[in-house]
Formats: structure tokens, C-alpha cells, sequence
């Protein structure tokens, strides 16, 4: 391995990493010692020459993405050791071997100590994205990692970093990676979708076409929140992508269920799902239709509604936009759901924190002058951990309402 480029901060700009934090920004920076390209290995070090921590670079506004605040080597044994501690942890939470759910997220990121690095399992195939150039190049070590940790358990490994990574919308600059180069692919094995177990709800998966990596783990606790509330109800399932929400709350006992999505391909995923758990016999009817409008049209017809709208806001000058979207959004819902109705609404926008959303679902409340209940506060799942050095981890906000 040759030398390994050194990252040297301004005075008094140590501080954040001495606490842990996995990003050093660009302004913090007061030189860098040797040639550097995007994705390289670099150590940080203080301006009185302390060793900090080691990343991966990325010329942008975070220009080191910390995985070790240790001097190491960063072979193959190292890479093997995290994924290995990201598995220990998900063992710990009794997912690994559970007989109702064999889809779980391996790996989140910085939570994990792997920043920019995201990894689904998938009963036995994985499925990456990297969201950043240093883990991409990383991704051979990744799989000779699984291979060992997992053995025959593992079938396939598909990495879908394009979306994560590819010049349209991405925050990676151009030049990093030739379009060429950039694919979608199996890096072992082979299949493109899959019928997985959550909670003994059968789902079927296409990680190759399907959003993110094929399916939105993340809700995974909060679906079964959901059917706690669904018996005898009419639900309305706003944003229903694969339908994970309307299966939960129909196999509870939900008198009827609507399942609304602006994309065709989402309800087809929907109806698929739906056919999985509950043949011709459900109580259940799809829209292809944007929620805001069906929202207005559709007033006083629902006892409890689910509004997991995709994120508002990618970045921050979208914020305040993002904002006024989910406080028109829930305005909408809470004026249509009929008395002692429940509502859970949710947030992905990690740039909009659960203040800043708490405070658009106060203004929606406002808005209609209802009277309302926070039931309960609702974030991301265990196997989405959120590293006590990095709050930003914490992407997922949500509350459950009672409206009078």
C-alpha cells in the first residue's frame, strides 16, 4: 500500500473528531500533505501533529469520512472485522436467525462505523449501495467479508450503487467515476427478486428495479404499531409503495384499506403483495393518484391514516420548502380523517430534524383547529442505529396522533 496521505486541521478544529464525530469538513481543514484523489485513505491530523483518525477523502463539503479513530491498516482483516461487529450487533437483536423476518439492514452507515456504506439482507442475498467513492472502491473486501461471515447462508451479493452514486442528482462529483465503469451488477451470485418474512408477512422484493434497495426496511416496527390500531378501521395508505403498510394493517383485521401512490409501478407492487398475503380475498383497493389531491377529495372516509411521504428535502436550501410541504401535507389529513381518527405521519428528510417536523405538524394542527393527542413519538428500527457521536444519523421521525 503506498503512503497514505495526511489531512492536517486548523488550530482548534480537533475537537470534533476527539468527540467522535465521523465527518471532517472542509472549512476545519488547513492543508493537505501529498497528492489526494477522491476516495482515497487519508489520516487527520491536529495542527500540533496528534493523530486523529482515519477516511476515506471526498473533495466536497465533508471531506473526510472517518471509519477508524485508531492508527490502522485498513486490508482486508479490517473490513472483515466491521461487517463482522455490524453482524455481532444485529445477532444481539435475536434478527439474524428469526423464523418471521429474514430481511433486515446489515450495515447503516455511520451508525455503524461505516460511513457511507449502506448494506440489506435480503434471506440471503445482500444488497449494497455505497455513498461514497472510498466505499466503492472498498466493495470486493465487502463481499470477500459477507462470503466469510454469512458462508452457504449467503446466495448473492448485488451492489446498487448507481443511484447512490451516478452524476444525476448525486452530490459525488463527475469526474470521480466514468459513467462506464458505474454499473449495477452482482459482485456473487446471481437472481433479481426474492419472497422474504417480515414479521410473518410475506413480501415480494426486485432490489434491481425497486426504490433504494428494494424495500423500506426501516418501517419495519412501525407497520406493526400500525396493526395494533387497524382492527375494524378504514385506512388510508398515503405514499404506499410496496403496500407494507396496507398488509400489516389488513392481515390485523382492517375493515377496508385504501393504498394510494403516484407511481403505477408502486401499485403493481402493492397488488403483487397484497395477491401474496391475502389472494382475491382482500379488503382492498389501490390508486394510482397524487396524495395531496386524493387527501383533498376524500374527506371524512377514514378512521386512520398513514402519510410516509418520500423526502421532502435533500439538502438544506430545500428545507424550509420541505417544511411548508409536510404541514400542507398533514393539514390535509387532519381536516379529512373523521373524529377519535389516528393518524401516523413520518418524515425521511434527514435535513429536516424532529423539532423542525414536530413544529409543521403543530402548524398543520393550528391550521384545522382540532383538537389532538401525541400518542407516541416514532423513529428508525434497532438494525438503523444511531451513533451517539452523530445525531444526523436519526433520519427517521414519526408521531402517532389522535384527532377528536
Amino acid at each position: 500500500m503506498s503512503e497514505i496521505t495526511k489531512i492536517v486541521l486548523n488550530a482548534g478544529k480537533d475537537q470534533s473528531p476527539k468527540r467522535f464525530h465521523p465527518w471532517i469538513f472542509s472549512g476545519a481543514v488547513k492543508r493537505v500533505e501529498g497528492d489526494v484523489k477522491n476516495g482515497d485513505v487519508v489520516e487527520v491530523y491536529s495542527s500540533s501533529n496528534e493523530y486523529l483518525c482515519t477516511g476515506h477523502y471526498q473533495k466536497g463539503s465533508i471531506m473526510v469520512r472517518v471509519f477508524s479513530f485508531e492508527k490502522i491498516t485498513p486490508d482486508a482483516n479490517f473490513w472483515k472485522s466491521k461487517i463482522q461487529k455490524a453482524y455481532d450487533y444485529r445477532k444481539s437483536l435475536g434478527i439474524t436467525n428469526s423464523e418471521n423476518t429474514n430481511v433486515y439492514r446489515l450495515v447503516y452507515g455511520e451508525g455503524d462505523g461505516l460511513p457511507g456504506l449502506i448494506i440489506d439482507y435480503y434471506d440471503g442475498t445482500a444488497v449494497l449501495q455505497a455513498h461514497s467513492i472510498g466505499m466503492y472502491r472498498e466493495r470486493h473486501f465487502i463481499v470477500d467479508a459477507l462470503k466469510e461471515i454469512y458462508g452457504e447462508k449467503l446466495t448473492a451479493v448485488y451492489d446498487k450503487s448507481k443511484e447512490s452514486l451516478g452524476s444525476s442528482g448525486s452530490k459525488v462529483p463527475v469526474e470521480v467515476i466514468e459513467e462506464s465503469e458505474l454499473k449495477n451488477g452482482y459482485l456473487f451470485g446471481s437472481g433479481s427478486q426474492k419472497q422474504v418474512l417480515e414479521n410473518g408477512h410475506k413480501f415480494q422484493i426486485d432490489w434491481e428495479e425497486g426504490q433504494k434497495t428494494g424495500f423500506f426496511i426501516d418501517q419495519r416496527e412501525n407497520r406493526k404499531l400500525v396493526a395494533q390500531f387497524a382492527p375494524g378501521k378504514t385506512v388510508l395508505d398515503c405514499f404506499c409503495y410496496a403496500g407494507g403498510f396496507s398488509t400489516y394493517a389488513l392481515k390485523a383485521g382492517a375493515m377496508n384499506v385504501h393504498s394510494v401512490d403516484s407511481s403505477k409501478a408502486a401499485i403493481k407492487l402493492t397488488y403483487d403483495n397484497i395477491q401474496l398475503n391475502f389472494g382475491e380475498t382482500a379488503s382492498q383497493t389501490s390508486f394510482v393518484a397524487d396524495a395531496f389531491d386524493f387527501l383533498g377529495s376524500h374527506q371524512a372516509e377514514y378512521d386512520m391514516m398513514i402519510i410516509d411521504p418520500p423526502a421532502f428535502a435533500k439538502h438544506r436550501d430545500a428545507r424550509h420548502q420541505a417544511v411548508m410541504g409536510y404541514r400542507r401535507l398533514n393539514a390535509l389529513a387532519i381536516k379529512g380523517i373523521k373524529p377519535g381518527g389516528i393518524i401516523f405521519t413520518f418524515s425521511c428528510s434527514q435535513v429536516v430534524d424532529k423539532y423542525l417536523f414536530n413544529g409543521a405538524i403543530t402548524a398543520a394542527a393550528i391550521e384545522t383547529g382540532r383538537n389532538i393527542r401525541i400518542l407516541e413519538y416514532l423513529s428508525q428500527p434497532a438494525d438503523h442505529p444511531i451513533s451517539i457521536y452523530h445525531p444526523e444519523g436519526e433520519y427517521l421521525k414519526g408521531m402517532i396522533l389522535y384527532i377528536e
